[in-house]
């Protein structure tokens, strides 16, 4: 016994000097790679800024901005866990990124631990014919039909919860936050517009949890191990698309017995059915590429994430800007209340939504003002010719930045100014470029027509069902990554009825039946 002690005393300080020697190292290779770049002159040993990104991830990629404009080339750079990473502000050097999704050159990722996370079936992870091929199998769910009935749907939830929202705030007697309600409230409507009437109650409850786990998971650093958060959220990712699997094989019987679709994988499944046939009849594979059951489960999560935290963060925008701003207030009601009456008892049809051009304008200016995902991540599969003087080193992470390109080109970009995207200025035209909140290139959004309508729906009933009033308090509204962003204080309003009485919508099952 005494041997050994004194052998593992007699070790420790090579031990030691091994630890040190590996550190060194780690300095050396960041330093190489970050060359004269704006970041850190020294990080801290294998986590480097980890701690300080999951703590306070607002002020972390504040300070990237501020380093990347102390330079001419819009870039900083930082060290994360082993990763060297870049962070872009500059426009053009984001599209170069966008443009680049390629085996050889950059890898979409979505998130930093994406693929540990999500798995390898995501969307965002494919490129070339593959991508192109299912983005094609794809596009019959955002069909003008398709997106018509899909309004259909968001509406009466929208109505729903809405109510309940009220009810909550004159029950408390005080300002309520809407984040989690809100985040709730697109939940329901994702699950009711993707999968419709496949999804039981018993389903929801146990989708909803694991939906928790997920959320709660995509925060957390990737510690892989039984009981972490990180693994909670990567097996209920497993479930969660195994239910979804599950639906889209309930949707293809329906969809046999040549029965109208009423839901989103309602639409993917005719379609799939359609080219099953013509498969058949032409003596090909009778069974396409990307139509398994677990495929489309896969793809519908994807969707639903994406739907999910996106739509929540824009929502709560709308509230805590249209508060800010009440003449916009004032000419969104205006124009609503010319086109749709809640005492109608009607919904808010397609042509009707295209009426509403101011409101569409806004919408659209949320998004700009407070891009949902505010950073794209992508790792370099090669060293990459950033610019003329810089490569970005091999296995880096890229953060090409919409909320940075959000504040160039544009007229006063600082100021909230729907009118940016009226007919007369077209602002999102001439500073297209720079309008980058659904992404460009191969992986730019496909659901994005679905998000806005969802966006103006919710901001055409909200503003003519209820008045609302900001509790509002110092850094209220300042950036809070919960991981799309939010206003800091999850937008805490005083709520009660506006509209004589609230619209007597149809039941959902009697759309989607």
């Amino acid at each position: 016994m005494t041997t050994l002690i004194s052998s593992l005393f007699s070790s420790t300080p090579y031990f030691i000097s091994f630890i040190l020697f590996l550190i060194l190292l780690e300095q050396i290779s960041y330093l190489i790679k970050k060359r004269s770049i704006p970041g850190p002159t020294l990080v801290f040993p294998f986590l480097g800024n980890a701690i300080p990104l999951v703590t306070n991830p607002t002020k972390f990629w504040d300070l990237q901005s501020t380093l990347a404009k102390s330079t001419n080339l819009g870039i900083s750079v930082n060290y994360i866990i082993g990763n060297f990473i870049v962070f872009i502000r500059d426009t053009e050097l984001s599209h170069k990124v966008f443009a680049n999704v390629r085996p050889n050159a950059f890898h979409l990722v979505g998130h930093p631990f994406g693929k540990k996370l999500f798995g390898e079936h995501n969307l965002i992870y494919m490129m070339g014919q593959d991508h192109k091929n299912l983005r094609r199998r794809i596009a019959p769910n955002f069909t003008p039909k398709a997106l018509s009935t899909y309004t259909a749907l968001q509406q009466i939830i929208i109505l729903g919860h809405l109510k309940t929202w009220v009810n909550l705030s004159e029950q408390k007697k005080s300002p309520i936050p809407i984040r989690i309600l809100a985040r709730d409230m697109n939940l329901d409507t994702s699950q009711t517009v993707f999968v419709g009437p496949y999804l039981g109650l018993k389903a929801r409850e146990r989708f909803e949890r694991d939906y928790f786990l997920f959320n709660v998971g995509l925060m957390k650093l990737p510690i892989d191990f039984p009981g972490t958060a990180f693994r909670n959220a990567r097996l209920a990712v497993d479930r969660l698309a195994g239910t979804l699997a599950t639906c889209a094989e309930m949707s293809k019987a329906r969809m046999e017995k040549r029965e109208e679709p009423s839901c989103l994988i309602d639409f993917w499944m005719q379609d799939t059915l359609r080219e099953m046939s013509e498969a058949k009849l032409a003596g090909g594979e009778s069974t396409p590429p990307f139509s398994s059951d677990a495929e489309i489960g896969g793809y519908l999560f994807d969707f639903l994430f994406a739907a999910q935290d996106a739509s929540t963060s824009s929502l709560l925008w709308a509230v805590a800007l249209l508060d800010s701003h009440p003449k916009v207030l004032s000419t969104v009601r205006e124009e609503v209340a010319g086109i749709w009456s809640p005492e109608s008892d009607t919904l808010i049809t397609a042509e009707q939504l295209r009426e509403m051009k101011y409101t569409q304008a806004v919408a659209r200016e949320v998004v700009r003002y407070r891009p949902p995902a505010t950073l794209v991540p992508h790792i370099a599969a090669e060293e990459f010719p950033l610019t003329e003087s810089y490569k970005v080193p091999k296995g880096a992470i890229v953060f090409p930045s919409v909320l940075e390109s959000s504040f160039q080109g544009f007229t006063e970009p600082d100021r909230f100014d729907p009118d940016r995207f009226s007919e007369e200025r077209q602002e999102d035209q001439t500073f297209k470029r720079n309008f980058l909140a659904f992404g460009a290139g191969a992986h730019q959004c496909v659901g994005q027509r679905y998000a806005l309508n969802h966006l103006v729906l919710f901001i055409a009933m909200f503003v003519s069902l209820i008045d609302f009033k900001r509790d509002v308090t110092d850094g209220c509204d300042e950036i809070s990554y919960v991981p799309t962003i939010c206003p800091k204080d999850d937008c805490r309003v005083f709520l009660s009825r506006r509209s004589a009485r609230y619209p007597s919508f149809p039941a959902v099952e009697q759309i989607v039946k």
